[in-house]
């Protein structure tokens, strides 16, 4: 199944894509939240359709983050060979693990907003996981029975806040809007091979990063396994594996960011296409 929110902002209801066309689910489902994955969610939804005459909806709509606000949006570091290079940084024995704050999460082709004062707002294509029950102290060969699907994310970055501001990287990584999820949450079943996906991200038309998941250094489910021996992952929350080569800060000759009026547009294989316009800080 392909899960989507649609709606204006805050006000987002639960839908599927099936064949290409848009269902409003919201009679069946109350929300694709915590509660949703943790009571069997996607089975009972996959169920109740057979049964249901769903109403269509306009493709047209706009699409929230396919998953209601998750408890924790955990982020890993420098996990693609290609990207520790271009950022001269040694290459991480254990996963580097960050928080974006869950207010950063917008829906796909939700404006970027450059955060007051930002001079070095960049771009990170990843590949995101989203967890299907309760996991804590995982084993490496359990791993994948707790993951409920993946999504598209773009993990922006704002690199002064980042690494010239003193502290950890979530003051860069927090900012409203940097966390643009979506279009669609795809089950499990929707991807034959999670390791096997193109990434790709164009600025203005030019493409920046094109990558793939068979180059991550610490695969998925190492990764659910890992961080849950350090903490709780709830249902329906969320961890971005990572970004490939291409980033802002690693341009040739120089680094150079985003700016208002840049269109930043991205996809992975199986899980659609985003698209984010660069605007001005505005309160």
């Amino acid at each position: 199944m392909k899960l989507i929110r649609f709606g204006p902002i805050g006000e987002e209801k639960p839908g599927l894509i099936i064949n290409g066309e848009y269902f409003d689910v919201s009679e069946i489902v109350k929300d694709y939240d915590e509660a949703f994955f943790a009571t069997n969610g996607l089975e009972n939804l996959k169920n109740a359709t057979k049964e249901i005459e769903l109403k269509k909806i306009d493709p047209n709509v706009r699409l929230g983050p396919p998953v209601a606000r998750p408890s924790k949006l955990l982020c890993v570091g420098l996990n693609y060979l290609d990207h520790a290079h271009e950022t001269n940084a040694p290459i991480p024995k254990e996963p580097i693990l960050f928080f974006k704050s869950t207010t950063a999460i917008v829906g796909p082709d939700d404006d970027l907003m450059i955060p007051k004062n930002s001079v070095k707002t960049d771009w990170e294509i990843e590949l995101a996981i989203v967890i299907g029950k309760k996991a804590s102290y995982v084993s490496l060969a359990e791993a994948e029975d707790y993951i409920a699907g993946y999504c598209l994310h773009n993990d922006y970055s704002e690199r002064e806040f980042q690494l010239e501001r003193n502290g950890q990287w979530a003051k860069g990584k927090g900012c409203d809007t940097f966390a643009p999820l979506g279009p669609f949450m795809a089950t499990k079943d929707e991807i034959a091979d999670v390791h096997q996906l193109r990434l790709w991200l164009k600025v203005n038309g030019q493409i920046k990063q094109d990558g793939h998941t068979s180059n991550l250094i610490f695969n998925v489910p190492f990764l659910v396994h890992y961080i849950s021996q350090f903490m709780t992952l709830l249902p329906g929350d969320i961890i971005s594996t990572g970004t490939p080569a291409g980033v802002g800060l690693g341009q040739k000759p120089a680094p150079w960011y985003l700016k208002p009026g840049d269109v930043v547009e991205l996809g992975i294989d199986g899980l659609g296409t985003s698209k984010q316009k660069v605007k001005a800080y505005s309160a």
